[in-house]
């Protein structure tokens, strides 16, 4: 059974498993309140069609509709990856060897809601892939296997990103399968070393032409990897007296006309921006 929001981790994940001699039962979503605006996904909103073969598609209509519509499929196992909700222990009780996330963190370092975007900002050099146990709180259950990828330069965007996390989480399964089958609890977390990644706030969206350009090109692509979640907006930097966003930089000259902005140790080009309202 899997539960995601996101079409690009269950289009790969689907015949991961089936590789594996494992069946997908069905995919359960969040379901899109009506009247509720806000951005849609770059996939647009996920229909029937879109579903791959063979897989029931579940919409919930919130949290507590969950663990009855994994009762009625019996699953043996349920694989969490990119779920907006924290799941009541009742939902995650249902499935007979226990509920699996996979968290784009090395947990316990980067808990929370944004995990790559921390990552950027935290100046890591890496991104964290980790499957763990679920329980009642977020990203605190048992680890069963992780991973890292490291941070390129020119990694600004997740259509940039995903595939190579993608990759590395499906490479994961078979430790995580076989540790599930054999009821193993898996490693139970400690606190030493353990962050919060939340949604940003003011106190990081403006940019200060003095830091160094590398801090500033991960300030830009974090932004990016907040997926416009927080309430908070930028990151947002004066340029000949004009308020702009920065949307894409680059530590070295791409051509194309990018602007040079000299920073506090050196040249930060400017790929796109957008004016501010």
């Amino acid at each position: 059974m899997i539960i995601s929001a996101v079409l690009p981790v269950v289009e790969p994940l689907v015949p991961r498993l089936r590789e594996l001699g494992h069946e997908p039962v069905a995919w359960l979503m969040p379901r899109r309140k009506a009247g509720v605006r806000g951005p849609l996904p770059p996939w647009g909103e996920v229909t029937d069609s879109m579903a791959p073969d063979g897989i029931n598609l579940l919409f919930a209509q919130d949290k507590w509709t969950v663990a009855p519509l994994l009762r009625g499929l019996e699953p043996d196992v349920v694989l969490c990856c990119g779920f907006p909700w924290k799941l009541p222990q009742e939902a995650l009780d249902v499935a007979r060897l226990g509920s699996v996330n996979q968290h784009t963190g090395k947990l316990p370092r980067h808990r929370g809601p944004i995990p790559l975007a921390w990552a950027l900002r935290d100046g890591d050099g890496e991104f964290g892939i980790t499957w763990h146990r679920m329980d009642a709180e977020l990203d605190t259950g048992p680890i069963l296997s992780q991973t890292t990828v490291p941070i390129e330069d020119d990694d600004c965007t997740i259509e940039e990103i995903g595939p190579k996390l993608t990759q590395a989480m499906l490479g994961l399964l078979p430790q995580v399968f076989e540790r599930v089958a054999a009821g193993d609890p898996g490693d139970p977390q400690t606190e030493e070393g353990a962050t919060w990644a939340g949604h940003f706030g003011e106190d990081y969206a403006t940019v200060d032409w003095a830091q160094p350009a590398r801090k500033i090109h991960d300030q830009v692509r974090a932004w990016q990897l907040t997926f416009g979640m927080s309430e908070a907006k930028g990151p947002i930097a004066e340029l000949d007296g004009e308020r702009v966003k920065l949307v894409r930089t680059s530590l070295t000259d791409p051509g194309g006309g990018a602007r040079a902005v000299q920073c506090g140790d050196g040249t930060l080009w400017i790929v796109e921006s957008e004016p501010v309202d």
